[in-house]
């Protein structure tokens, strides 16, 4: 039997008997550690962190989620490993029970529980402390700190330094950029973040209940110009949805655009009326025209010379993981490229990491328009990265063998994507190969690319920020000191 504790470091320390073994390791679907091992009287002890560096970043805790622990490769069985009660480390919370070992976030043994919960979303639903002068970030339910909210933070930053930046997280694995604060989701900290903050900064629905403390303002930046039917253009009247839809944009006082197009359909779908709807590109993409691809690349471990393809397919209404519809490794040796496969951030938790030669899994790396300036290319089918990638200029091809099922059934299109794609439109690995191998198909849809990037990205010109936040301070949404 071997006994499971929690070192003081976030480390999950095993003694076990008998003579030691060569590795051990705790594999999940997105990290791993493997184990510093050394004799003791009684056998061995393996420590293994917790907390790991992933991408070239800062040492975080693992993601939330199960483990399993190999010795020499084999899973141990249940009864192999004692239980270990949920113990609160520095970082994170874990347990041991049947052989899995179960992370969590770091909260207090009762912010943990229902009634721990209730309590704190009481004080905050009643409580009115005085504004600070603070902004509240959150991206993708605090999943990670990334897309438009990243790059106003780094602006907010830059020309307002003294305001306080929170970020809102699920966990403590998510990197938070430098000088914010990060604040875990049903902390008393992140109840209190978020009722002090003078503006909220936010790429998708406010969850948990809000109340908005008077002088509150709230900046909807969105995470993608629509090319899929969103909100009430989803096919299917559903009341609750339709309830839900007009309630949450009601809780917005301004509504980011990248383009008139997407401004036009956003507005529309959440009924957001006489708002105001800022149309002034996406800060997330200004990386795209000055980002350091090269750092990039190295922290990626991309040979300067390699061809790299970004893969990046969108969700399904009908599945929880990345499609699996390409045999990605034998594209990769097809293609002679280096495959990213970046899933989109609604498989994050519930998918795992894809392997295999010249295939690196780069769903949980931090912020995708930094892999976009990485790549030489763009697979997808319909997400909205399409349109950011074409600020690139770089060749876009599509792979979409479900088109006529996705657009028909499954969620529908606000125009027809086939005949205005700027790539390829391809329904078989065969035809997905052959047009990237083909060094001529871009231009072949010279044409049909220029006029998406005039329609979309006409404001993408690498200071997006700067006039989101310029309009945020002209407002007094936020103050410099």
């Amino acid at each position: 039997m071997i006994r499971a504790t929690l070192g003081p470091h976030d480390e999950l320390v095993l003694d076990g008997t008998g003579t030691p073994p060569e590795t051990v390791r705790v594999v999940g679907a997105r990290a791993r550690s493997e184990a510093s091992l050394a004799a003791t009287d009684a056998g061995w002890r393996a420590a293994l962190p917790l907390r790991v560096s992933r991408w070239g970043g800062p040492v975080l805790a693992v993601p939330s989620g199960d483990y399993r622990v190999e010795v020499d490769g084999r899973k141990l069985d249940a009864g192999e490993i004692t239980a270990l009660p949920r113990a609160l480390g520095e970082s994170l919370a874990v347990e041991v029970a049947d052989s899995r070992v179960v992370v969590g976030a770091p909260l207090s043994d009762v912010e943990a529980t229902p009634a721990g919960q209730d309590a704190l979303r009481r004080a905050y639903a009643e409580e009115a402390d005085e504004l600070e002068n603070a902004v509240f970030f959150e991206s993708f339910y605090g999943r990670n700190a990334s897309c438009n909210p990243r790059a106003i933070d780094a602006e907010i930053a830059r020309v307002a330094p003294g305001a306080t930046r929170y970020w809102s997280v699920i966990d403590r694995s998510v990197d938070v950029p430098y000088g914010a604060i990060a604040v875990v989701e049903g902390s008393s900290q992140w109840w209190r973040a978020r009722g002090v903050s003078r503006l909220l900064v936010i790429n998708d629905w406010l969850r948990h209940p809000f109340v908005r403390r008077r002088g509150q303002r709230i900046l909807q930046t969105w995470h993608g110009t629509p090319l899929k039917r969103l909100a009430l253009d989803r096919p299917g009247f559903d009341p609750r949805r339709a309830l839900a839809v007009v309630r949450e944009s009601r809780r917005w006082d301004v509504l980011l655009a990248q383009n008139p197009y997407a401004a036009r359909i956003l507005s529309k779908a959440y009924v957001f009326g006489k708002k105001p709807v800022w149309v002034e590109g996406y800060p997330r993409n200004d990386v795209l025209a000055s980002g350091d691809r090269e750092a990039i690349r190295r922290d990626l471990r991309l040979g300067p010379d390699e061809r790299v393809l970004l893969y990046a397919p969108t969700w399904r209404d009908d599945r929880e993981q990345m499609v699996d519809f390409l045999d990605l490794e034998r594209l990769a040796a097809d293609t002679g490229a280096v495959l990213l496969v970046r899933g989109h951030s609604r498989t994050l938790l519930p998918g795992a990491d894809t392997t295999g030669s010249r295939v690196i899994d780069v769903t949980g790396y931090p912020d995708i328009s930094a892999l976009q300036l990485a790549a030489d290319a763009l697979i997808t089918d319909y997400s909205s990265v399409m349109f950011d990638f074409t600020a690139t200029g770089k060749p876009v091809y599509f792979f979409a063998p479900d088109l006529d099922h996705y657009r028909g059934k499954l969620r529908g299109f606000y125009f027809d994507v086939a005949t205005r794609a700027p790539g390829p439109i391809t329904s078989t690995q065969e035809q997905l190969t052959a047009a990237l191998v083909d060094p001529e198909t871009p231009a072949r849809h010279a044409e049909r690319y220029a006029s998406w990037v005039a329609r979309f990205n006409a404001r993408d010109d690498g200071h997006a920020a700067e006039r989101v936040v310029a309009r945020l301070l002209d407002q007094g949404m936020i103050a410099r000191d």
